[in-house]
């Protein structure tokens, strides 16, 4: 008996099956023979026999993902996945049934000796997964840009590298939270490194130019994320009764939703559904914007739509292999012969579509500004006092003031008043988050935090009501412009926003070098954008995808804002790899998510019934399990208290062992640890503001939305018509 019925997929594509399948089968077969894959016993374990090769039928794989490749293509992306699935089981048999951290480590250590971007690999293979890779990439690399060499090592390294994180998991009985889960398999389960291959088969790769962009980048993680949430769903039996794995998307959503064995299931296939649906969007409303943008030439743009193409054909296909190969658990999930097809044209398809359109409905579905009942704020795990800097409240008095020398209190329309501000003490946060600061610092952080809010309180009310992206993208751009990684800013700050950000930027990034400056740019660049985005699920009305909300809030609260800040910090005593290690990121992700997990619990009432808004997690979760609020509440407050665990476990145990793989010296050690206070400091901060701020309570809710006179907007000057009201609202406030 399999342990539950596989759900209903959606399948919008039909797989189709490249002709050259029979080769592929005999040349594949022969290079596993060659590379030693096949019946060679390793540490004394012989991890796959001919029948495992031909039953696991990896050709069938690639000749569904890649219907279109030619025949030597199609046997060169067969044998990487022969590769890959090998050392997947390699990793498995001699690290992971009796976990054997040192011996992995050693073991995933030589492995990019064998992906130089550049120069021969000089290196001699030991193993067949050695002797593979090595075959493989001296055949891949020569048809490529330095710029796709780079993404495929990085990407192939992830997925080996990762292999330590389910290890690790394995040998502490560790069971992941669902964020850190999904973000984790996206590295581990290898799509990104598929996503290469996709370029490769098409024989065109992504302008680099946009490679890094959000659009591409949201191709790129749904593409992953449903490849392995199907794998999920196929692998459970193998992975979870089988092989005692952890690493399993059913698994963690029946034991962090208490859900039992089938719901869990449906769960996870309702998150494959959604990332698919955003698949979609993204292919439709913010690729072709992109393209424009950046002026893409016509070979550009038939690049970037083979590769959504050949991203559908991976996942079509890849069900198909999924349910025929015996590596997994299929029973009842053929429904056609393999050259076969449904009765009708498309109807496959269309029953999918239609099978799934309750959820994209909800989706689209939710009606502004419904009523939300008062319901008393919950008790947070906030296992770190909170200790207040002594400046605070001159520092408060400075913020005011400071708020009002921009012109926040005058803008029209007015969305601030100094009451309000008062009210708001931002002061009080800054002073939470950094007790030590001198005066002049604690302002400083006090007037970032005054400015983001503003600014993030301005955008959907001048931007969202109308809607007017036009005008909102020419006030980003501006906002942009007075960021100057070098020399003066080629525009002059008019609007209270734009004053105020000159302001900022002249007193944060002036002492900075030029690498800082050109880091903190970027992060609030990348908040500024995420605001963006947020107008355009205004515009159509749709609640964000649940995975792509939580990625996309950590920008749109400034969490890349405050990280390069408290990076500026730290000077040079940490090396920049060390940074970029899962470690590191996992911990300030963590953190991040925390905060902005305080801000959505607190907010819901005022965003959901004041504001209209539809980014909110509370929403957001409840849209998905289209469950009701408590329920809805209950999941986000056990997913932040999840979070700060999961922080605590990375300071406790994962820090160290950090130190000691990179050989740290004290200065460096003694940084990280520091960093890891001033993330702790942080999150208390923002639950102690959240209590005590005149922002988001009853009565301050029913004080700041009393209806008030409209306001008239007149211009004798610019344009009129259809989407300019909002461009006439930032000449007024010229």
């Amino acid at each position: 008996m399999q342990p539950f019925q596989l759900p209903e997929f959606y399948l919008p594509h039909p797989a189709r099956l490249n002709p050259n399948l029979d080769r592929a089968r005999t040349h594949t077969k022969a290079w596993a023979y060659g590379m030693d894959m096949v019946d060679v016993p390793q540490h004394g374990t012989v991890i796959w026999t001919e029948h495992d090769l031909d039953s696991h039928d990896y050709a069938l794989l690639c000749a569904y993902t890649h219907p279109d490749a030619t025949a030597d293509d199609l046997d060169l992306v067969t044998d990487w996945y022969v590769w890959v699935f090998y050392f997947d089981d390699h990793f498995l048999e001699l690290y992971k049934r009796n976990p054997d951290l040192a011996g992995a480590k050693a073991y995933l250590d030589r492995l990019p000796l064998f992906m130089p971007v550049d120069g021969p690999i000089t290196e001699e293979p030991t193993n067949p997964v050695e002797k593979g890779l090595k075959d493989l990439w001296e055949r891949t690399v020569p048809a490529h840009s330095a710029d796709w060499r780079r993404r495929f090592a990085e990407n192939t390294e992830h997925l080996l590298d990762e292999s330590m994180w389910e290890l690790l998991n394995i040998s502490e009985g560790r069971l992941a939270n669902p964020v850190e889960y999904v973000e984790m398999r996206r590295k581990v389960g290898g799509a990104p490194w598929s996503a290469n291959l996709v370029e490769h088969v098409t024989g065109m790769e992504v302008p680099a130019r946009i490679a890094l962009s959000r659009p591409l980048g949201v191709l790129r993680d749904t593409f992953a994320d449903a490849v392995h949430l199907r794998n999920d769903l196929f692998s459970y039996e193998r992975e979870v009764l089988d092989e005692g794995e952890l690493s399993n998307g059913v698994l963690v959503l029946e034991k962090f939703l208490d859900l039992p064995t089938q719901e869990a299931a449906e769960a996870v296939n309702d998150l494959l559904t959604s990332r698919l649906h955003q698949f979609e969007h993204t292919a439709f409303t913010e690729v072709p914007p992109l393209l424009d943008e950046h002026g893409v030439d016509p070979e550009g743009r038939l690049a970037v739509l083979a590769y959504v193409k050949g991203l559908q054909d991976w996942q079509s296909g890849g069900h198909e292999w999924h349910a025929r190969s015996s590596r997994y658990m299929n029973e009842g999930a053929v429904t056609t012969p393999v050259l076969g097809g449904p009765t009708g044209l498309g109807t496959g398809g269309l029953r999918s579509i239609l099978a799934t359109a309750p959820q994209r409905a909800r989706a689209f579905g939710h009606v502004p500004f419904e009523q939300v009942p008062p319901f008393a704020w919950p008790e947070m795990y906030s296992p770190h006092p909170v200790t207040i800097n002594p400046h605070w409240r001159e520092s408060l008095e400075h913020n005011v003031r400071w708020c009002g020398d921009m012109g926040f209190y005058d803008d029209v329309p007015r969305v601030w008043t100094a009451e309000k501000l008062r009210g708001y003490d931002f002061a009080l946060c800054s002073a939470g988050i950094d007790p030590d600061a001198g005066r002049e610092e604690l302002d400083l952080s006090a007037d970032w935090l005054a400015w983001g809010t503003y600014g993030d309180d301005y955008y959907p009310l001048v931007f969202g009501r109308t809607p007017d992206l036009a005008a909102a993208k020419v006030a980003t751009e501006r906002l942009k412009q007075l960021m100057p990684v070098e020399g003066a800013a080629p525009i002059t700050p008019v609007t209270p926003l734009e004053l105020g950000l000159a302001d900022l930027w002249r007193r944060t990034a002036a002492p900075m070098p030029l690498a800082h400056r050109e880091g903190f740019r970027q992060a609030v660049v990348t908040m500024l954008d995420a605001w963006l985005w947020e107008l355009h699920n205004q515009e159509v009305n749709r609640i964000p995808d649940p995975v792509d909300y939580v990625e996309m809030r950590r920008r749109t609260f400034g969490s890349d804002l405050t990280k390069s800040l408290a990076r500026f910090g730290h000077g040079d005593a940490v090396p920049p790899e060390v940074y970029r290690t899962r470690t590191v990121q996992s911990m300030e992700n963590a953190a991040a998510d925390y905060g902005w997990m305080v801000n959505d619990l607190f907010s819901y009432r005022k965003e959901v019934q004041y504001e209209g808004e539809l980014h909110n997690l509370v929403l957001v979760v409840r849209n998905f399990l289209d469950v009701g609020f408590e329920r809805a509440y209950q999941v986000v407050l056990d997913l932040q208290t999840a979070r700060m665990k999961q922080f605590e476990h990375i300071v406790d145990v994962e820090l160290p062992a950090l130190f000691e793989e990179f050989d740290l010296d004290r200065p460096a050690r003694d940084t990280l640890l520091t960093y890891a206070v001033e993330l702790r400091d942080w999150m208390a901060a923002i639950v102690e503001w959240h209590f005590k701020t005149h922002r988001y309570g009853d009565a301050a809710l029913e004080e700041h939305n009393r209806p008030r006179e409209p306001v008239v907007i007149r211009s004798p000057l610019g344009p009129t018509g259809l989407g300019t009201s909002s461009t006439r609202l930032v000449m007024n406030n010229k």
